[in-house]
């Protein structure tokens, strides 16, 4: 566990990293290319939980296997920021010999073992991904983005159909059996890691802008945003989740559904990240459109992916978390050119609204047990 918890500090550098170069690209196209970023990291933290999750984390050789991708995820970090300019082999050279490397070292431990057509399944679309993630990391311009798209599809594509390949068919769910505490306690670390993020991006902007009144206000809004997430998240679900992975019919199912999840909320820390910095550094004056998205996009990815964790643990989607999305996309139009630190109040606000509204909820039920869909 100690080792897999020191492996999510590389993503503690991944989020500050992404955050940075959204901030430095505050543009659709910018934000598209975040997110492709996001997703090639975030395959590769949940290959490797699965990794420790199919394998005992205390023999040598995973703990080797543990580090040496921890070792690449580095050099993926390093690159982010110029991934899609002059460290684009760089990055795709990392992740493709992460992925492929991992299972061409299974594959030769398992000789004659039955799993090791898993390790053959998943060899197979690593190699059939590296196509395009090499040739977008040796092509510029539009290419690059249309490439690695492609070859982060390919990439999801074979987990969420359990890695079909020819001559072997597909996975069975028996070849990824969950361990529910180890799989919940992942998720659940690596979140609240994550918003070290937010800690980190407030308490450095704020030491690098001086501490005049406006900024100090907009540094406190920040910091209240940053715990409403955490409680927000813990609430409940947060807790409940190793009962829900026990209690569903299909486990594979529902931490597929909880990683979709989580993604989704990391995706709503970056993009928070963002606002935090912008409303520091000019917590008054007239707001960019793309500040108002940043500010208020943020939370609104949060809680979608809150709800999408709620449903997985409850099988229900509490009407808080859609009327704060709804009310967020609402406030767009007339705060688009408002000073950030009231647009930024403002999405405090509704996360402050939405977690009351499920609090008052929860006090006029009996707690909720696990009930997973499916």
């Amino acid at each position: 566990m100690f080792l897999e918890l020191f492996f999510d500090l590389v993503f503690v550098a991944t989020l500050v990293q992404l955050s940075r170069g959204l901030m430095g690209d505050l543009s659709w196209g910018g934000a598209f290319q975040t997110l492709v970023l996001l997703l090639a990291m975030w395959w590769t933290w949940s290959i490797t939980t699965w990794t420790t999750n199919l394998y005992d984390p205390q023999r040598m050789e995973i703990q080797f296997l543990v580090t040496a991708t921890m070792l690449g995820s580095l050099l993926m970090v390093a690159a982010l920021p110029d991934a899609f300019g002059a460290r684009g082999l760089v990055f795709a050279g990392a992740y493709v010999a992460i992925h492929v490397g991992r299972q061409v070292y299974f594959v030769l431990a398992l000789r004659g073992h039955q799993l090791q057509r898993r390790s053959l399944r998943l060899l197979f679309w690593f190699g059939v991904s590296a196509v395009p993630w090499f040739a977008g990391a040796l092509m510029a311009g539009p290419a690059r983005p249309v490439l690695w798209t492609l070859a982060v599809a390919v990439d999801y594509t074979g987990g969420i159909l359990r890695f079909p390949t020819p001559g072997l068919g597909r996975s069975p769910e028996s070849d990824f059996p969950v361990l529910a505490e180890h799989l919940a306690e992942r998720y659940r670390q690596l979140f609240i890691i994550a918003l070290g993020e937010l800690i980190l991006v407030t308490s450095l902007t704020l030491g690098g802008t001086g501490f005049a009144a406006d900024r100090i206000v907009a540094f406190v809004v920040a910091f209240a945003g940053t715990v409403l997430f955490w409680r927000i998240y813990v609430y409940r679900a947060g807790d409940l989740l190793p009962a829900a992975i026990a209690a569903a019919r299909k486990p594979d199912s529902l931490a597929r559904w909880a990683a979709l999840a989580h993604l989704v909320m990391l995706a709503g820390i970056v993009a928070t990240a963002v606002g935090d910095e912008i409303v520091i550094k000019h917590p008054l004056g007239l707001s960019q459109p793309a500040w108002v998205a940043a500010l208020l996009g943020g939370p609104a990815l949060f809680l979608a992916g809150r709800a999408g964790f709620e449903y997985a643990v409850f099988a229900r989607t509490p009407r808080a978390w859609l009327i704060g999305i709804l009310v967020l996309a609402a406030l767009a139009p007339p705060l688009l050119h408002a000073p950030p630190l009231l647009v930024a109040a403002a999405a405090l606000a509704v996360l402050v609204g939405a977690a009351a509204a499920d609090a008052a909820r929860a006090r006029r039920h009996p707690p909720a047990l696990p009930a997973p869909p499916g």
